[in-house]
């Protein structure tokens, strides 16, 4: 009840504010346009707390998930675009209010500038409506177009010790499914046929199939069992993968639920590889697949175990790492194996928010990792951060596009 008073509060507070400034802006618009932009503005904040009392007193987990994502970001877009608006106009405040105390203490010359003159108060008020509008604009775009927006991403990584038999193998990575996101499953179609069309030699998945629960994967299975590679799929679990993220009536129905995700994998064809390894050959010689479950830095969960993987592979010429988690990389894949060639991992998805123009590379998600996206290197080793193929939270994507990774390996 505290939390439902406290938005309920906090969203009329932030609609008054900005009704202000539609009050301002239509007052010489015609009677009936007037009114109804002024009557129509409170609509979506009856409908928002319409949302917080069902979300607080009802039962939301009777829907779906994908409804309740739904609720959350229209909640979220709308009031978070409000709040740019609250800036600009509590700027024009500060402006007024300096004006008014000035007024007592010093009587200026006063002139007419040349012209029609716009009030401050009007001109930052539709400056504070753009503000709203530019940042709902930019999320609704990010959900329309750039949810499926699916781009190719191609590296060559030289490896001396690589056999030669292996030279020029062309390595597909996927991660960050999150299928209990989707919403255009002619999309999601769309961008397994692009991978498909790189023809990789071989695939890896480097977890998160689904959100929460194992039946979120159910109606992509005839999607993403496509995915096809002459020297197999491989796969690993991602933290979301667990359902430690869901509320179960029993440990017993959480522990269903990851036997279902195991098979799920197998469904699709994916050879899950839980704390252990595989070896592919061509022309004679191998190379070591290393998979392990997720190995979680600060607040995930730390389910992998690297030592097991790694056992058996000492003598491989190349060894080549899926572990979910980036951070793994540098708190135990470098320190303690240095001969790994490369880890590849996912998890951050670039925060699904960023810029990425030449070599200027920023996100939210370099605060809290490292290494974020794309490619890195220390010494001779090498990690590589898909920044995800599907969604979570927010359905869309602003600047940081879905990934579909082409890596190919060449003997230097």
């Amino acid at each position: 009840m505290t939390t439902l008073i406290f938005f309920g509060l906090l969203f009329l507070v932030i609609d008054y504010y900005v009704f202000q400034a539609i009050k301002i802006v239509s007052e010489d618009w015609s009677p009936v346009s007037k009114n109804i932009v002024r009557i129509g503005f409170w609509v979506p904040t009856l409908l928002s707390i319409g949302a917080l009392l069902w979300w607080t007193l009802g039962d939301p987990y009777q829907v779906s998930a994908g409804t309740r994502n739904w609720i959350l970001t229209g909640l979220v877009a709308v009031y978070f675009s409000k709040v740019f608006a609250v800036v600009v106009l509590f700027i024009d405040d500060l402006y007024r209010g300096m004006r008014w105390l000035v007024s007592f203490f010093y009587k200026g010359p006063s002139g007419d500038l040349p012209g029609e003159a716009i009030t401050r108060s009007e001109f930052l008020s539709k400056t504070a409506l753009v503000a709203a509008a530019v940042p709902f604009g930019t999320m609704v775009y990010g959900v329309v177009s750039g949810a499926h927006d699916y781009r190719v991403r191609k590296k060559t990584i030289y490896l001396p010790n690589l056999p030669k038999a292996f030279d020029g193998i062309k390595i597909g990575q996927l991660s960050d499914i999150h299928s209990g996101s989707f919403f255009n499953k002619t999309a999601v179609k769309g961008g397994i046929e692009m991978m498909l069309n790189e023809k990789p030699d071989i695939l890896f998945f480097t977890g998160d199939l689904v959100n929460n629960e194992s039946a979120e994967v159910k109606d992509y299975i005839d999607i993403f069992n496509k995915l096809k590679a002459p020297l197999g799929v491989f796969s690993v679990t991602g933290n979301h993968d667990y359902g430690d993220y869901h509320q179960w009536p029993s440990l017993q129905a959480k522990q269903k639920n990851f036997k279902d995700l195991i098979e799920a994998h197998r469904l699709l064809g994916f050879n899950l590889l839980m704390n252990e390894h595989k070896f592919i050959e061509t022309g004679g010689e191998k190379l070591a697949i290393l998979g392990i479950e997720n190995w979680g830095g600060g607040r995930f969960a730390k389910y992998g175990k690297l030592d097991q993987a790694y056992a058996g592979t000492e003598d491989a010429p190349v060894k080549l790492l899926l572990s979910h988690d980036p951070s793994h990389w540098d708190a135990q894949v470098r320190p303690l194996y240095p001969d790994i060639d490369i880890a590849f991992a996912g998890h951050t998805h670039g925060f699904q928010f960023g810029i990425e123009i030449g070599n200027i590379k920023w996100s939210p998600s370099q605060y809290a990792y490292k290494q974020w996206a794309g490619l890195y290197q220390e010494g001779s080793q090498y990690l590589y951060v898909n920044r995800g193929f599907g969604y979570l939270g927010y359905p869309g994507r602003i600047g940081m596009p879905p990934e579909l990774t082409i890596i190919e390996l060449k003997r230097s």
